[in-house]
């Protein structure tokens, strides 16, 4: 599966945005995201699946637990991908932030 695809998906993007804060067992991160999207333990499971076999996350067995982690590595591929768009942009936010800093200057005068 592509990167984008595993991350075009809101369930499978909360979840890395949870194992980024750090390690955390299946039965958390089926609470939360039981929670927040209504959706089954198996689902969960589902989408914690496709996060292992795409190499987004890891999981490792501590007794009765499996706890999950984050894996960087696809990340970071996708951080390179993008990297050929920053060029483009990076102008234009530069711009905008001049606009903003002589918007606020001028409000500042102006008092």
């Amino acid at each position: 599966m592509h990167a984008f695809d595993v991350l075009g998906d809101p369930v499978r993007r909360r979840i890395l945005e949870l194992l980024a804060e750090g390690e955390h067992a299946s039965g958390e991160v089926t609470a939360v995201i039981q929670a927040e999207f209504g959706i089954t333990q198996p689902a969960v499971s589902q989408h914690l699946k496709v996060l292992r076999e795409s190499g987004f996350a890891a999981v490792r067995i501590d007794g009765p637990r499996r706890l999950y982690a984050m894996d960087p590595a696809p990340l970071q591929e996708v951080d390179a991908w993008l990297g050929r768009f920053r060029d483009f942009w990076a102008p234009r936010l530069d711009a905008l932030a001049t606009e903003v800093a002589r918007g606020k200057r001028k409000r500042r005068l102006e008092r």
